[in-house]
């Protein structure tokens, strides 16, 4: 889809050369028309006050804001190309974990990328040629090189394993000489061109080829990305590899690094290339050499960058919970540049929202979000020299809820774009996933919107203080006006509900006497039913008692039994008599409990003799009937306690 309308606005139909354009704009739709065609032709639109920004420099109208124009998305900026509508397909992003041997290796890529891409990736992190993997652990059939990824309907998470029949299992000598080389220290003779000066550089063989031109950018201040080297072996492809296995001779090797020339921009375009109150910045941070336009100097950069490398990272990496997340990079921040710092929300991004945006209208903040990334030149100047200034720590403290994260783990920084891509839509996240990384730290506000979050402005690192502060009272100043139209808004529902309140109170006095008397009705007929079933219950707690005592009574001897026996009659208050044997070894409880399962529990009647006149309940049930003189016959009485 992007193909077609990349072709269908820039007349383009070859489809190779079509397709290598939008690759070097890394399928970025604008940026690629936008290179093609003349950059006053090119149109970018923000969806914020629908205002529109025309070529590089975007004209007059470049800060101003059309009130008429309603926002419709949960997103703050859109792509808009001349007479054509493009609707951009939010990318689906694919996790692999890919296990070979005794390594994992984690892979995010789009589902638009290919079976190959994966084995690319591959053979950077395994140094495997990509030739020789056999990629497994697909649900479906054949999968080859050019198999696109959406077209196998995967899920988001996956299990890979790679084989390699062709290659053979390492063998414990290569395994320890890899160890070896690994514990060997290097010593790298580095030749500063420009200025004809060598440095001697000793680094361990697990060193990677990317810490040692950060350390080289430390002495000469030419940042990586303009680094232009010599003398790095063929096998050095990949800044990640370790100096052990890049074919790097052992003791000593040398280098030579100078500075990539590049075109000198003016301060006009550099002022383009920042990120307005409504625009997304396209630049890719060239502009931002060193740290000396802030006032420090080279040997200040050195040590805060030296300082950096050792220490711990900002955030833990697949961190469960972002609080405890934000609480280690609140105390890594303050052991890097000082106690004067603004005050992170420690909290789900989630909760940060909660806190800002729905409160009463009175209380609502601005939210304002800090991405931080380790590896960028421009973060220690912007940390120590403009986030931790006490004008902008104070501004913020009053007028915003600051919430951070650090993008500089892959991990870390997919989790991000997630939460980006559900909170703010696809087209933001897009804009934060183009950043290079010598473009952050980035600092995004937000505002909260009734159905949704916009985004008012994206301030890259490359910035003063004095602009800074700019962008912040700019974003309050539209923030501001917003939060009026709300509280009154809000005011003017609460004197709706108050009247509503009001008559409600009116009708609930009307019909007070009314409930009154059918509650006093109710109560009586409850209070009737309660003595009735509390009744009810007595009985059939009686009913089950005698029928419990019925059954756990011994059997009746019979008249013929060879044990003695004895024979009781007993009269109950109506005249009616029963009879009952019992053996004489009996205990006088089994007579209570005959009696009780008859309806005359012991508590409540007392059973008498005849001759002489005794009260038999006040006997011990214990003895026998034998010992109290119920044998061999007696006749018994039952009389109501008083």
């Amino acid at each position: 889809l992007l193909l077609f309308f990349f072709q269908a606005c820039t007349g383009i139909e070859n489809i190779d050369e079509a397709i290598t354009l939008l690759e070097q704009n890394n399928w970025d739709l604008v940026a690629a028309i936008n290179g093609v065609i003349p950059q006053e032709n090119g149109i970018l639109q923000s969806e914020y006050g629908g205002e529109t920004l025309h070529g590089p420099a975007y004209g007059p109208a470049s800060h101003s804001t059309a009130a008429s124009s309603t926002p419709s998305s949960s997103s703050a900026f859109r792509h808009v190309v001349p007479s054509r509508q493009i609707v951009e397909r939010q990318p689906r992003m694919l996790d692999f974990r890919v296990e070979y041997r005794d390594r994992n290796v984690d892979v995010v890529l789009e589902d638009s990328s290919t079976v190959g891409d994966i084995k690319h990736i591959l053979e950077n992190e395994l140094q495997i040629p990509a030739s020789k993997m056999l990629l497994k652990g697909w649900k479906t059939g054949d999968v080859d090189d050019s198999t696109v990824l959406k077209t196998l309907h995967l899920p988001k998470n996956n299990s890979l394993y790679v084989l390699t029949p062709d290659l053979p299992p390492p063998s414990s000598s290569h395994s320890g000489a890899l160890q070896e080389s690994l514990n060997q220290n290097f010593m790298l003779i580095v030749t500063h061109r420009e200025v004809q000066r060598e440095y001697n550089l000793n680094f361990s063989g697990s060193s990677t080829i990317q810490e040692v031109k950060r350390n080289v950018y430390d002495l000469t201040s030419i940042p990586v990305r303009h680094q232009l080297w010599e003398g790095w072996p063929p096998s050095a492809t990949d800044d990640s590899m370790t100096l052990a296995v890049s074919g790097l001779t052992f003791p000593c090797h040398r280098l030579t690094v100078g500075r990539r020339s590049s075109p000198v921009q003016t301060r006009e375009q550099s002022e383009e290339q920042c990120t307005d109150v409504h625009m997304v910045s396209d630049s890719d941070g060239d502009d931002f050499e060193d740290a000396t336009e802030f006032g420090v100097d080279d040997g200040e950069m050195f040590g805060v960058a030296s300082s950096a490398l050792r220490k711990s990272p900002m955030m833990p990496e697949n961190a469960e919970n972002e609080g405890d997340a934000l609480l280690q990079f609140t105390a890594e921040f303050s052991s890097r540049y000082g106690d004067c710092h603004p005050v992170y929300f420690i909290g789900s991004l989630e909760a940060a929202f909660q806190e800002a945006f729905y409160g009463k209208a009175r209380d609502r903040k601005l939210l304002a979000i800090y991405l931080h990334h380790d590896e960028s030149v421009l973060t220690n100047v912007f940390c120590s020299q403009m986030l931790c200034a006490e004008s902008i720590v104070s501004y913020l403290s009053q007028n915003f809820i600051t919430w951070a994260w650090d993008m500089t783990k892959e991990a870390n920084r997919a989790r991000f774009l997630t939460m980006c891509t559900r909170h703010f839509g696809s087209v933001v996240a897009q804009t934060i996933r183009t950043q290079k990384t010598d473009q952050f730290p980035l600092f995004l506000i937000i505002m909260g919107k009734r159905s949704s979050n916009e985004v008012l402005n994206v301030i890259q690192g490359n910035t003063t203080v004095d602009e800074l502060m700019m962008r912040l009272m700019a974003a309050m100043e539209i923030f501001s006006a917003q939060q009026q139209e709300d509280i009154k808004d809000e005011d003017e529902r609460e004197a709706r509900e108050n009247v509503k309140r009001e008559q409600d109170e009116a009708y609930r006095i009307s019909l007070e006497a009314d409930r009154a008397k059918r509650e006093a009705q109710e109560r009586e007929m409850a209070e009737q039913f309660r003595l009735e079933q509390i009744r009810k219950e007595q009985e059939e707690e009686r009913e089950a008692i005698r029928l419990s005592l019925e059954q756990s009574l011994p059997p009746e001897p019979k008249e013929e039994s060879t044990e003695s026996v004895s024979k009781l009659r007993i009269r109950t208050p109506s005249g009616e008599f029963f009879e009952r044997r019992f053996l004489a070894s009996s205990k006088l409880q089994v007579v209570f409990d005959f009696v009780a399962s008859k309806g005359y529990p012991w508590e409540e009647y007392k059973l008498l003799g005849t001759f002489p006149r005794r009260d038999v309940t006040q006997l011990d049930p214990n003895k026998t009937l034998l010992e109290v003189k119920l044998y061999p016959q007696e006749t018994l009485f039952l009389e109501a306690k008083e």
